[in-house]
């Protein structure tokens, strides 16, 4: 690897593209290719060969990132962020592994070419708890994980997440807000999902969290925008019940005070609780339980990859709505 002055990358596993044409020296010859690059946490955009069309492929990146899905195409192309913890940003399932590491399934790709992205890169962060995060370890899966492959080249998902958090120890860990934070600049977009560990948060308490972490985000020039919680699986007869609400102990109705602060605040709102509330009780008790993992883990919070995957959908469908990302940058 070599850094130019500028702090770009030089094109990394090149070589002339031709049919006979070996993998890259940084990527296993077999199927699953695994590449790997010793490269400095920051933004990159990646384009890998096939040369001619393929059996669909996916490329996961880092901790589990769906950055491209069942894809054709001779040429992929996209962007992903590399950061350290590469997962979750409490390091709750560890730091993982230095550099950019890319699974790609299917084909075996005769280049990989990885540069380091512009200073002009569009970057959408996600603020949230373990339904959101980038989840180390199968077959637990945040929607944040599945969202990147709704993007092309030049647009990076920032997944700043954790297990555990709620909107008091987001703000209370200096490796969570502390971290985020600094980071921001105009042009950036961040998706705030909390309430499923504000178990005890006061009414009071979750609107000045959520007011705070706003103010922050719009002091750094950036755009934030509310999303309610994904609901639990806990039904009573056909209908969600409070639990599945994401009503607190307190009696809190943690969705609806976000909904609230959005008008008050005047900010944007995708609301995943009604979409994912929709989606459930369409399915019923037995069906949804796909989405979750209560079959493999009797886990009726945490989201499959099929369920992850679906949420991400709703998500991106929003986002659009709100026209906060170019048309350009979408997949």
């Amino acid at each position: 690897m070599r850094l130019l002055a500028a702090g770009v990358v030089l094109a990394l596993g090149a070589q002339p593209m031709t049919a006979a044409a070996a993998v890259p020296p940084e990527c296993t010859d077999s199927a699953p290719v695994v590449c790997t690059y010793d490269v400095p946490p920051g933004d990159y955009d990646v384009k890998v060969v096939f040369g001619r069309e393929h059996e669909p492929v996916d490329v996961v990146a880092e901790a589990r990132r769906l950055v491209v899905s069942a894809s054709s195409e001779p040429v992929l192309r996209f962007t992903v962020n590399v950061r350290d913890p590469e997962g979750q940003q409490n390091s709750f399932g560890g730091p993982g592994t230095p550099g950019l590491t890319l699974r790609v399934s299917g084909a075996i790709p005769v280049n990989v070419v990885v540069t380091r992205a512009p200073v002009s890169t569009r970057r959408v962060f996600l603020a949230g708890d373990s339904t959101v995060t980038d989840q180390e370890t199968a077959p637990y899966t945040g929607w944040g994980q599945r969202l990147p492959s709704r993007f092309g080249q030049g647009l990076s998902v920032v997944n700043h997440s954790g297990s555990g958090e709620s909107t008091v120890s987001f703000l209370a860990e200096p490796a969570m807000w502390g971290a985020l934070r600094p980071q921001l600049r105009p042009r950036d977009v961040v998706l705030v999902q909390f309430g499923h560990n504000d178990k005890q948060t006061t009414t009071e308490q979750y609107r000045a969290n959520l007011t705070e972490i706003v103010a922050g985000i719009r002091s750094a020039g950036a755009t934030p925008v509310l999303v309610t919680p994904i609901v639990r699986r806990w039904f009573t007869g056909t209908k969600l019940n409070s639990t599945g609400l994401i009503v607190n102990g307190l009696g809190v109705d943690l969705p609806a005070e976000m909904r609230s602060i959005a008008v008050a605040e005047q900010v944007g709102l995708i609301d995943l609780t009604a979409r994912t509330q929709a989606v459930v009780e369409a399915l019923g008790p037995e069906d949804a339980k796909a989405l979750y993992l209560t079959r493999e883990k009797r886990d009726d919070t945490h989201t499959s990859e099929y369920g992850a995957t679906v949420y991400a959908g709703l998500v991106a469908d929003e986002l659009a709505r709100l026209e906060l990302v170019e048309d350009r940058f979408w997949n």
